[in-house]
């Protein structure tokens, strides 16, 4: 995000840094008018997501189950590679019924699986020699899925579960898949492919979210936010345009493709291409950082003139003829009908928000230091979060309860796409900016997606959806319309 002089850092690193990653993986235990991925007239439930009740079992692998019998080139038979083997068959499974049942074309298994472990001595898989490459990917020269049983996969299953695993060997599988329905050809970008392997990934975490797999079970409340904190962790680094070779999509862009799969089913996923990246992905160019390597420029988000440049970015997204402006008052609120939540608090007795500055700016430092900040844009979109209760309770709606936090997480999203770089805010979006919002409404509690109380859904694929729905919606219309 920039301000005229000041640019919002960005917050995150890729596969080999992640600290904003990991702390989320600590933390987890106008008209309407169409909008991409999601139907305008669908009907919002407080206990369902994408249709499927939101649920609280079990999420891994099944017990008592006979394992695959894959053979897998150069593994050494142990726990990794048992679970790739059993990830695999599961895909593969899903796959074989998918595509003739919606696609009228056969599915032939993959060629050849390989594992490797990058740890020892190199091998060569796709003409790429395997020491040090922490890495699972998709080889269409020889139709090989490969991964790294030595670093990658005990990494993933150490943060995230078992089930980061089968998301990752998913979506190299999915590439496979484009290959199949040829959505994909040497002139594709990296972008397009990566987007469709997300979005095919998520599609077969639908079957398995249903109780299809023979192998694994997935719970949709903390099992489905599991999957999303490993598609966090395995984002673009902010350095990453969209255009560069290799580039997969930062941690909003990868979770919208996921989300439209399990959704929307494959189709969907077979539909992206070059137009509808360029118009929806919002990561078009990287970010800076110091030769260490640490996040630059996150805006001091107490800075008067900082929270002066906020108020204007709220204004503008929210005022409304016959709506009266909230005020933002720099202390926290003396209002004993309403819970407090640092670092923001509205208080409708007053129509007052009031910060908690202490709170703020611990919340707005950067993750790398380490004083459980998750940037700037993330402190900001809090805020804006109290602002959006302020345009609720002065339009007549009801401040508490599961369809204002789903409905204020919305708004949210509205107000960022305010900000969008290109739009002349005296706040603009900067790259990681909208992955710290992500970070925060994948975490327990989140401000973002609450009510006036910090009430919210369990749910973190909910809340990042309601978000993603006003930011794509780019009007409140379809948040006042969706969420009642």
């Amino acid at each position: 995000m920039t301000t005229p002089n000041r640019r919002m850092a960005p917050t995150g690193r890729a596969l080999a840094g992640g600290v904003l990653a990991l702390g989320v993986a600590a933390l987890l235990g106008g008209c309407v008018r169409p909008v991409e991925g999601v139907g305008a007239a669908e009907r919002w439930s407080a206990t369902r997501i994408a249709g499927l009740e939101i649920t609280t079992g079990p999420s891994g692998p099944r017990a008592d189950v006979t394992d695959a019998r894959l053979v897998v080139v150069g593994g050494d038979g142990g726990e990794a590679d048992r679970l790739a083997r059993n990830a695999v068959d599961d895909v593969q499974r899903y796959w074989a019924d998918e595509l003739p049942a919606t696609f009228g074309r056969g599915f032939d298994p993959v060629a050849r699986l390989m594992s490797y472990d990058s740890t020892g001595p190199g091998g060569t898989v796709c003409g790429s020699d395997t020491r040090g490459a922490v890495n699972a990917f998709y080889c269409p020269a020889d139709d090989t899925v490969a991964w790294d049983r030595g670093r990658l996969l005990p990494m993933l299953d150490d943060s995230f579960g078992p089930m980061a695993v089968v998301a990752v060997l998913a979506h190299e599988v999915g590439h496979a898949v484009q290959f199949r329905l040829r959505t994909v050809d040497g002139r594709t970008s990296s972008i397009v492919k990566e987007q469709q392997a997300d979005c095919f990934a998520g599609a077969f975490f639908r079957w398995v979210a249903e109780g299809n797999a023979p192998h694994f079970q997935l719970s949709t409340g903390s099992g489905l936010n599991q999957i999303l904190a490993t598609l966090f962790f395995i984002r673009d680094s902010t350095e990453t345009g969209f255009e560069a070779e290799g580039a997969h999509g930062n941690a909003f862009d990868r979770v919208s493709a996921f989300q439209f799969g399990f959704g929307d089913g494959p189709v969907r996923c077979a539909r992206i291409d070059d137009a509808e990246v360029r118009r929806r992905i919002t990561q078009p160019a990287g970010g800076r950082r110091s030769a260490s390597g640490e996040a630059t420029g996150n805006l001091p988000v107490i800075d008067r003139g900082a929270l002066a440049a906020l108020e204007k970015t709220l204004r503008a997204a929210f005022d409304r003829d016959g709506v009266t402006r909230p005020t933002i008052d720099l202390s926290p609120p003396a209002c004993p009908e309403v819970t407090v939540t640092a670092p923001a608090t509205y208080c409708p007795a007053t129509n007052t928000i009031g910060l908690d500055l202490a709170e703020l700016a611990r919340l707005g430092t950067s993750p790398e230091q380490g004083q459980g900040g998750i940037g700037d844009f993330g402190a900001f979109a809090e805020v804006a979060s109290r602002y959006a209760l302020a345009t609720q309770h002065g339009a007549g709606f009801p401040l508490t309860g599961l369809a204002t936090a789903q409905r204020t997480a919305c708004l949210s999203g509205v107000w960022a796409a305010t900000v969008r770089a290109g739009r002349g805010a005296v706040l603009q979006l900067s790259p990681g900016d909208l992955d710290e919002a992500v970070a925060e409404m994948l975490a327990p509690r989140s401000l973002i997606a609450a009510d006036v109380n910090g009430a919210g859904v369990p749910s973190g694929f909910a809340r990042v959806e309601a978000f993603r729905d006003g930011f794509t919606a780019d009007t409140p219309a379809l948040c006042l319309s969706k969420y009642r």
